[in-house]
């Protein structure tokens, strides 16, 4: 840790900083970093243990390098030529729950294709905006029932939802807890990505089967008002999760978003 001459490595500091932390109770610490950095893992952990702090002190979560691509093309950096895009222009361009949840919808080990072309679509293609449209389809829902048959779900008869969508959905919404759980344990935050995207894809799935084109027999506000109860029930069960989920990730849950006036 002091060279020949005296001096300290550049990696001291680290060692001094996480040992601040333990001493503030810090008592588990995860560090996100570039995979360049993976030489420093066990050096700064064997100074931390030099002085004290248990083998595995901090967590580590090493990132593969980040990849842009546009029209179908890897735009292309060079740190000696000067060439890059800092974090702040990328939020400017994409904005911040975009850029956000992109970041944390892969796994690190595997390399980021960040695709500026998905990331500035604002339909089902891109998947924070497919969360966020489900989100916001739900409150839409509770409007439209406040505005006309009201949307009371004080105590709803659940028993009421036996088709085999509904059902789906209700197991889809019990594995929440799990995966926040296993997502917290791993330090993989691209586990709360992967369920926020299959969950919307079995609400919007569940909302559509009850237009009239299909089958209106099961349509949220449907005129049976114990048959309506529950099913606002599970539309306020989606609209929580969801919400949830991306607080989870540090992203806004709308309550309202452009296609969602457009009639939905």
């Amino acid at each position: 840790m002091v060279r020949s001459n005296g001096l300290p490595t550049y990696f001291v500091p680290d060692v001094a900083y996480h040992m601040s932390k333990w001493n503030r109770g810090f008592k588990r610490v995860i560090n996100v970093q570039g995979a360049d950095h993976h030489g420093t893992v066990d050096r700064v952990r064997a100074g931390l243990q030099a002085l004290g702090l248990p083998a595995g002190y901090p967590e580590y979560v090493l990132h593969q390098m980040v990849r842009v691509i546009q029209d179908g093309e890897e735009v292309k950096f060079s740190k000696r030529a000067g060439s890059g895009m800092t974090l702040r222009e990328l939020y400017d361009q994409v904005g911040v729950d975009v850029a956000r949840y992109f970041f944390q919808m892969r796994k690190p080990d595997g390399h980021l294709l960040f695709d500026l072309d998905v990331a500035l679509d604002q339909s089902d293609k891109n998947p924070v905006y497919k969360v966020q449209y489900a989100h916001a389809r739900m409150c839409s829902i509770f409007r439209k029932a406040e505005e006309g048959v009201g949307a009371d779900v004080s105590s709803p008869d659940v028993s009421l939802l036996s088709h085999e969508v509904e059902r789906e959905l209700v197991k889809q919404l019990g594995d929440f807890p799990g995966v926040v759980a296993r997502a917290a344990e791993q330090a993989s935050p691209h586990i709360v990505c992967d369920y926020l995207e299959q969950t919307a894809s079995v609400a919007n799935s569940w909302y559509h089967a009850g237009n009239p084109s299909r089958n209106p027999e099961l349509a949220v506000l449907t005129a049976d008002p114990a048959l309506r109860g529950a099913r606002l029930a599970l539309a306020r069960a989606v609209q929580i999760v969801l919400r949830n989920g991306l607080e989870l990730l540090a992203i806004e849950a709308p309550v309202r978003m452009v296609r969602d006036e457009q009639g939905e």
